[in-house]
């Protein structure tokens, strides 16, 4: 990584704006305008390319501690940089789960040390991810790592009474509860989307309405004791419905889309490839358009990509087998250009707040997701928004390979990443 602490990025569009010249001193913006003085700097020709705040993830599976196999805090944070984000919030499912003091620290360490983006650990809302009883989830606020959002993603806290307690709690410290929304009992079984699909292929169907019960059971919680809930990757038009009815209301809700649920339909499951099985399913084509404009409103505050790299073996096997999940860190962005920014939805200023602001806002982070303006920390993302290419999953940062647009055409390319000022990623490459 470069070590020259002065760097000027010369003609860079800022949020899609007028081209200008950025200045970095340190780990500081140090100036913002046109004709800037390159005097000992390292110039770098950014002209037409898109300048953005870095990126921030607020739901990413690094699988360390316990699933080294199919991801680790090192290769999850290169494949986070070369997709241009400078922090990513890592779930709780790991093993063992981080539900601890103990756990939490150990994977903020293991983010330091890595150095290719800032890594937040989220905290498990109860212990072992089992729904029964509360984790310690002060001892975690308390920590090194100081956890700010708790999560059982993988799982639903489908016990009221416990969501209700977890969501006392963090009011305690301005926490979030961030709740994977599935009913349980209307799930067993399910293997993609209940639908015209499902029925024709005799596939276990997984109901919109398991989703939508517990977010709208959620945000009446969240009212009830005046706290913060966000719903992770949320997948319908009907939780947007519900979304949009709590937040009129004033209410504390917050809530993700995935760019898979942007993009892709239950069509897809007809080819019986399991790289298109995830939790939740694939929809209609009718929820990704209101998955969009929910988006392009901000009735849906931001874009997580819900990581979830699995080992070959784990994919490569009959659709009923195959693990539940996508790779998303390294192909966010362009499936955001190509959905939201390329069909005039989301100019670049939308972008950078749906995909840096408004999650480190949620997330609490200080430090990320602000202005690019002097004096700022110079978290910056330099996208090439012209480029055009088919993803190949064997140049990914990220030890695993399930990606779901492998060979599909994606517009954009992050072509350089600067945590702080240093750069993690040059002309599209690990620094």
């Amino acid at each position: 990584m470069s070590d020259t602490n002065k760097t000027l990025l010369r003609g860079a569009r800022v949020l899609g704006g007028e081209p200008q010249d950025v200045l970095i001193e340190g780990e500081r913006i140090a100036a913002v305008g046109t004709g800037l003085d390159a005097d000992g700097a390292t110039v770098i020709d950014a002209a037409g390319q898109i300048l953005l705040p870095g990126l921030v993830d607020l739901h990413t599976h690094l699988r360390e501690p316990g699933r080294e196999d199919s991801e680790t805090v090192l290769t999850g944070t290169k494949a986070a940089a070369v997709g241009g984000f400078t922090a990513v919030h890592a779930m709780a499912n790991t093993f063992p789960v981080a539900d601890t003091a103990g756990v939490v620290e150990q994977v903020w360490r293991l983010g330091k040390e890595s150095g290719y983006c800032d890594v937040q650990p989220i905290g498990a809302v109860t212990v072992g991810l089992e729904g029964k009883k509360l984790a310690e989830l002060g001892a975690m606020h308390e920590s090194a790592a100081g956890v700010r959002v708790f999560s059982d993603d993988g799982k639903c806290v489908d016990d009221a009474v416990i969501m209700r307690r977890a969501l006392e709690y963090v009011k305690a410290f301005d926490g979030v509860v961030a709740q994977h929304a599935q009913e349980p009992r209307l799930t067993e079984g399910a293997q993609m989307n209940e639908g015209i699909v499902s029925a024709e292929l005799g596939l276990g169907g997984w109901p919109a309405v398991a989703e939508e019960s517990i977010i709208a059971r959620d945000v009446l919680l969240a009212a009830h004791v005046d706290s913060r809930v966000h719903i992770c990757h949320l997948s319908t038009a009907g939780s947007v419905e519900i979304v949009r009815w709590a937040k009129s209301k004033g209410w504390r809700v917050t809530a993700e889309v995935t760019p898979h649920h942007l993009l892709l339909t239950d069509e897809l499951v007809r080819s019986y490839n399991p790289v298109y099985k995830v939790n939740p399913p694939l929809r209609t084509e009718a929820d990704v358009m209101a998955l969009r404009e929910a988006l392009a409103d901000g009735t849906i505050d931001c874009v997580a990509t819900d990581h979830a790299p699995h080992p070959h073996e784990d994919k490569d096997c009959e659709w009923g087998a195959a693990a539940m999940g996508m790779v998303g860190l390294e192909t966010a962005l362009s499936v955001v250009q190509h959905t939201m920014v390329d069909t005039g939805l989301l100019d670049w200023a939308g972008v950078a707040d749906r995909m840096s602001t408004r999650p480190s806002a949620i997330g609490r982070l200080t430090g990320q997701g602000r202005p690019i303006a002097a004096g700022e920390p110079a978290n910056l993302t330099l996208l090439d928004s012209a480029y055009r290419g088919e993803v190949n999953p064997a140049g990914f940062a990220s030890r695993s390979r399930n990606t779901p647009y492998e060979g599909r055409e994606l517009p954009g390319r992050v072509t350089h990443t600067f945590l702080r000022g240093r750069a993690t990623v040059v002309d599209g490459k690990l620094a």
